[in-house]
């Protein structure tokens, strides 16, 4: 932080210096009932409203401190500590899990506070006051007493414009890869619905490339938790030495993966990116599509029916997970090849634009975050911020 600048605690930016977490225990889900903001939610400094869990109105009513108006700053406190997001107004009505606190500045912005979160000083003084006794948590009490640098008003909305610009082309790569997906599961729905079932074996192999390690050599680890709902974080290069036993799926431009465990999340997404260093845990099930067959298989497998099938096979109760080898008999559409001929002609160049998008987002990420701390020391001017964003944008 530039030493130049006044520092407040947290508290005392908010309003009447109260923080407030959620719902404790929100039951089962709820058809039609309210939504709320978990920790998986919360990523990359936005909400994910695509899957959200809904309570009964009357367990959300008796946690109405924490029911979002829209604007508010949602900041998780439990598991992965210090993911934050600014909740649009469309989101009004919500509510949050107790692992998710919500703030409502007075006296600076919800978007100035999530930046100063992202800053190295306030990320160690989130480690520095985390309770790890059982699972990662920050207590309300040292949430309040974190320091927040206040510069002069017009700073803080100049610094806060150049960041924006970056965070905003982000939100529009992932408005493309939304409503890419809409489009293209209502187009293979409306193709198949008269189809009857084949396997997943007649269009897909599963696991057919293992590797072993390689000292000196690096690699990509896609893990279960790099995984969500059709997308994955690309992971970053680390060395053969340091990666862990379940690192050994193959994983190719093309492939889709799918979490074998707990399938009633539906984690898996389409990967297409073209890295000889990308290996997959195997806890993931590598689906290779034969040729032609790379936008089909992926919308086969994203299919209510397709995860059904999953959910019937699991085994295990409290861990329930699929063996690989099941996948192959997962029912999916028989269609005639030219069929899935005409629907990858279309699907596949929507499926790369998007992709093409995920790895802009990347980049905009990287440049973002490499300007947040030279514009918070000061090491770095915002004017000549702006030039790096043009160039970037």
């Amino acid at each position: 932080m530039s030493s130049s600048w006044p520092t407040r605690r947290l508290s005392d930016l908010v309003d009447n210096g109260e923080i407030s977490y959620g719902i404790v225990q929100p039951g089962n889900e709820t058809p039609g009932g309210v939504p709320i903001v978990r920790v998986k939610d919360v990523r990359n400094g936005v909400v994910d409203v695509s899957d959200p869990l809904r309570v009964a109105p009357e367990i959300a009513a008796q946690y109405s401190r924490t029911t979002l108006r829209g604007g508010e700053l949602l900041v998780s406190i439990v598991g992965t500590v210090g993911e934050a997001a600014v909740a649009p107004s469309s989101m009004a009505g919500w509510n949050v899990a107790r692992a998710i606190a919500v703030i409502r500045p007075t006296e600076v912005s919800s978007e100035w506070i999530r930046l100063c979160l992202q800053t190295q000083s306030v990320r160690n003084a989130f480690e520095a006051a985390l309770n790890t006794t059982v699972q990662a948590t920050l207590n309300l009490a040292d949430l309040k007493r974190l320091q927040i640098p206040v510069p002069p008003r017009g700073e803080r909305e100049s610094i806060a414009e150049v960041l924006g610009a970056l965070d905003d082309k982000i939100a529009a790569n992932r408005q493309i890869a939304r409503l890419a997906d809409g489009l293209l599961s209502g187009m293979f729905a409306r193709m198949s619905a008269a189809a009857p079932l084949g396997r997943l074996a007649e269009i897909a192999k599963v696991n057919v490339a293992t590797t072993r390690p390689k000292s000196g050599g690096h690699l990509r680890y896609l893990d279960i938790s790099s995984v969500s709902v059709g997308s994955y974080e690309m992971p970053a290069p680390m060395s053969w030495d340091e990666a862990p036993g379940r690192a050994r799926r193959v994983v190719r431009d093309g492939d889709t993966v799918w979490s074998t465990v707990r399938p009633n999340r539906r984690s898996h997404a389409l990967v297409l990116d073209e890295s000889e260093e990308l290996i997959g845990s195997t806890g993931l099930a590598v689906i290779s599509p034969a040729a032609g067959r790379v936008a089909g298989v992926y919308e086969s497998t994203r299919t209510d029916t397709f995860v059904q099938y999953l959910e019937s096979v699991a085994e295990g109760s409290a861990y329930p997970a699929v063996r690989g080898e099941r996948f192959l008999d997962a029912p999916i559409p028989r269609l005639a090849p030219e069929v899935w001929d005409d629907f990858e002609s279309v699907a596949l160049p929507i499926r790369r634009r998007v992709g093409a998008a995920m790895r802009e987002n990347r980049a905009l990420a990287n440049a973002r975050d490499e300007l947040l701390p030279l514009l918070m020391s000061g090491r770095i001017r915002v004017r000549d911020a702006e030039k790096v964003v043009e160039e970037v944008v």
